[in-house]
């Protein structure tokens, strides 16, 4: 077989269930999932390679939840923070929200640093950027002796007001770096105001950074062990990626060693391996922003530009608002902590399609957040013995047995049906199976529709303006009730849906983030001088940052500004026009329904967005097969037009059609009640709803 004449790239997502590759070979787009391996995820990413045979130069575009996971089993690195003396504990006070109003007894999450590993160090800037107190060389020593002495494996560093002035922390920086540490600073990370969240982006930062640098180190030796030709032992001895990347720099263009990894970010942008293990704080939430920019993708080729991206996997939903252009904000939580860089604006809740069920103390059935995870998996995957919601859907006749991943996987309905009888009997419920399984349905349904809700009712937008697009592992399984439950006129299956994360990862761009605080107060006139100029020095760090790591290709940049009213707690985004103060009042309106024309406005922080478009594979038609597990000879699943089974819809148990996807015929309308099946994921379509295949091989869903 020839060489191909480009690199053959392959997008990996890796989930809580399964690890899911998407990759175009050729012009057709080929799809895989295996079972992730959650103690080292590169092992399922490995096992994934293998099955992928390639001789070409490989790019694997990855979307990790090592950083996600690492937060919420506080499992990082024991972290060092060294800050301005006096601000030694405000990590632990942060701000007067509180998590329950009214709950004076709830359990505060703790700070990733505890107290004796907080580092006063008298030093002072001002607001202005004039320093009033430099480091001296004597305490700068006792600094680096006080924290070696702690034995840290990671340190962030985070002044007061260095965002106006870095110059001591770069002091800080330099006598702290004979320790051999990895460094979190501040001004180069989050560059803005509010030490609190700053701060807590910074730690978060230092955190993650040996465990994510040990995870892609990993990674990076494993896939270039797998490739070979001598490969690995070329960079033995180098000493991490940043050496690593360098050396693959060194080579050229044109002799660049492969295979080569990328990783997703946060904001909806690859990045490079040592840029990821740098600052993985930007890619705590990888994986669900490639779903959000593959739903995006798929919804604009098929006419749908406002759509709320509904990604149900194996642990958790996410769910995004997108109109036009994906947005990101900077003040999200993860795992109860402020983490300020930008990134995406999605919603997660604890319920997918391992999500476990239960009984609480006042005998209510409850859902989740709990899972069952890859191991032991729900109780149909042969291993589990606790019902989750998978398990609800294969009693329910949604799941067909036969027709999971393409009918390589057969779900086990006996024992799914025998041990959750011998669970109920266990939790002394006198429910039957079907009525359990129903009652596990709607309220797992419940909890998304209260995340749908989050990211459209409470944000002023009417839900039934916008498209559903459903996709991961069981989001098809679950979208039609939840459109009929919010009036969603039209549900969007897209072409890949249980592996739309990685689909998002492969066509994403390369894209850095860039911010300053400024505080500027202005009344009717916008300092252009002064904005030109600052944003022509971030352009300018772009512009190096882009250089230093190789990527090649035209930078387009995105200037936004945060503006407020003098005297507000919170901002609004506002990309950068010739009128920026008219569009900020009237974006105010839009979001608050008032607005203070004559009001005193500050803007508050510059961003830049670097984008340096990949290149985009050329896919001749939608291949929707069964992807690289398939194997040779299996008998078809079945035709399309004699194929039925029993399926509860509510309280009625109704014959419907099992149709295969690749067999519908584009343009053809169907009826439901029908269940689709195929690779990746299961669609439901209630009686009275109609569906078909579009152009673009996207599966459209009209509700009744």
């Amino acid at each position: 077989m020839p060489r191909r004449s480009q690199p053959l790239r392959i997008a990996i997502d890796t989930g809580g269930t399964f690890t899911d590759c998407v990759w175009v070979d050729r012009g057709r787009l080929h799809m895989l999932k295996v079972f992730s391996t959650p103690a080292d995820p590169s092992q399922a990413i490995v096992e994934a390679l293998r099955k992928i045979a390639h001789e070409d130069e490989l790019i694997l575009l990855h979307g990790t939840t090592v950083g996600t996971n690492t937060l919420l089993e506080r499992k990082g690195a024991r972290t060092a923070l060294v800050t301005t003396a006096g601000f030694e504990d405000a990590i632990e006070i942060g701000r007067q929200a509180r998590p329950k109003l009214y709950d004076f007894f709830f359990d505060r999450v703790e700070p990733l640093v505890p107290a004796d590993l907080r580092f006063g160090f008298e030093e002072r800037t001002t607001g202005d950027g004039e320093i009033l107190s430099s480091p001296s060389g004597e305490k700068l020593e006792q600094l680096a002796s006080q924290v070696a002495a702690r034995n840290p494996q990671a340190i962030a560093i985070s002044l007061l007001f260095s965002f106006a002035n870095p110059g001591n922390e770069l002091a800080i920086a330099e006598a702290l770096k004979p320790l051999g540490l990895p460094l979190s600073i501040s001004h180069q990370i989050l560059p803005e105001f509010r030490e609190y969240e700053r701060t807590s982006t910074v730690v978060v930062n230092a955190y993650l950074q040996p465990v994510m640098q040990h995870y892609l180190e990993n990674l990076n030796q494993r896939t270039l062990d797998l490739h070979g030709l001598g490969v690995a032992q070329r960079f033995s001895a180098a000493k991490g990626i940043s050496d690593l990347t360098g050396a693959l720099a060194h080579e050229g263009p044109q002799r660049i060693i492969r295979p080569r990894i990328f990783v997703m970010q946060s904001s909806g942008g690859i990045t490079s391996l040592a840029a990821a293990a740098r600052e993985p704080v930007r890619t705590v939430l990888s994986g669900p922003a490639g779903g959000v920019v593959g739903a995006a993708v798929s919804a604009r080729s098929s006419g749908f530009i406002r759509i709320i991206a509904f990604d149900m996997g194996g642990t958790s939903t996410d769910v995004s608002l997108v109109e036009g252009a994906i947005s990101t904000a900077s003040d999200a939580q993860i795992a109860g902590l402020p983490v300020s860089v930008p990134m995406l604006d999605i919603h997660t809740v604890g319920a997918g399609g391992g999500s476990l069920a239960r009984f609480d103390a006042g005998g209510v059935l409850r859902v989740g957040p709990e899972s069952a995870g890859a191991d032991p998996g729900p109780i149909c995957y042969g291993r589990g013995t606790q019902p989750t919601v998978t398990d609800a859907n294969l009693i329910l006749g949604r799941l067909q047995p036969s027709r999971f991943l393409g009918g390589d996987f057969t779900l086990d309905l006996d024992r799914t049906r025998r041990l959750t009888k011998e669970w109920l009997k266990q939790q002394g419920s006198p429910l039957s199976l079907e009525k359990f399984s129903a009652g596990v349905i709607r309220v797992v349904n419940a909890v998304m529709e209260k995340a749908i809700r989050v990211v459209s009712i409470e944000r002023g937008r009417d839900p039934r303006e916008f498209a559903l697009v459903a996709f991961g592992g069981a989001g098809g399984l679950h979208a039609c009730a939840l459109a009929e439950a919010l009036s969603i006129p039209n549900v969007v299956v897209p072409a890949f849906p249980g592996a739309l994360s990685a689909l998002g990862i492969l066509v994403s761009d390369v894209v850095k983030d860039y911010s300053r605080t400024v505080l500027w107060r202005v009344s009717s006139k916008v300092p252009v001088t002064e904005l030109n100029r600052e944003f022509s020095s971030l352009e300018h760090h772009a512009a190096e940052d882009l250089r230093r790591e190789g990527w090649e290709g035209k930078a387009h940049y995105t200037r936004s500004v945060d503006i407020r009213y003098r005297g507000q707690g919170y901002e609004l985004t506002i990309p950068l026009s010739k009128t920026p103060l008219a569009d900020f009042q009237q974006e105010h309106k839009r979001r608050y329904g008032y607005t203070h024309p004559n009001r005193e406005v500050e803007l508050v922080t510059l961003r830049l967005r670097a984008v340096v478009k990949s290149p985009q594979p050329e896919i001749t038609r939608a291949h929707v097969g069964t992807g690289a597990l398939a194997r040779p000879g299996r008998a078809k699943l079945g035709s399309i037009a004699t194929l039925k089974a029993p399926v509860l819809f509510g309280s009625r148990k109704l014959q419907t059609k099992i149709y295969s996807r690749d067999e519908l015929r584009p343009g053809r309308k169907y009826p439901g009640p029908a269940i689709i099946t195929e690779y990746s994921a299961t669609t439901v379509i209630p009686p009275g709803s109609r569906f078909h295949i579009d152009r673009a091989a996207n599966l459209i869903v009209t509700i009744r």
